[in-house]
């Protein structure tokens, strides 16, 4: 579980699913559409904030495990995955989650232990082929 509230002062305390790197988020619902900033390091990767709800909705219609699928914006996402959902034409964005351009992919790495922090989803904690389901 996550520590922090998710607040830019207070952000979310997360790691990556296989537990080797630490990261935080917050939600920025000031900015327009309301963002995730996530920090990794020096890299600031941003992710529309209705990925949350629209996570959830999907991996619900799912049904069971989803592979987890992370991939840089540069590379291709396996078939079925969360991250090839992220990216989508038939999202409920029509794309990409991600926000900045060069930096939108790793939604499979980032936004599952969000979700699972947030009690909305399951998350294995394997050290490669992770999944989740909804809750």
């Amino acid at each position: 579980m996550a520590t922090g509230t998710g607040t830019k002062d207070d952000p979310w305390q997360l790691t990556t699913p296989p537990g080797t790197s630490a990261y935080t988020m917050y939600r920025d619902d000031a900015a327009d559409p309301p963002q995730l900033v996530c920090q990794v390091g020096s890299t600031k990767l941003t992710y529309d904030a209705r990925a949350i709800e629209e996570l959830h909705s999907w991996l619900k219609a799912q049904g069971d495990w989803v592979a987890l699928g992370g991939a840089d914006e540069q590379k291709p996402a396996a078939d079925g995955t969360v991250e090839a959902w992220g990216r989508s034409p038939d999202n409920p964005r029509g794309g990409w989650y991600g926000l900045k351009k060069g930096f939108r992919g790793r939604f499979g790495v980032y936004l599952p232990p969000l979700l699972e922090a947030l009690g909305l989803a399951e998350v294995t904690h394997d050290a490669k082929n992770n999944r989740m389901r909804a809750r």
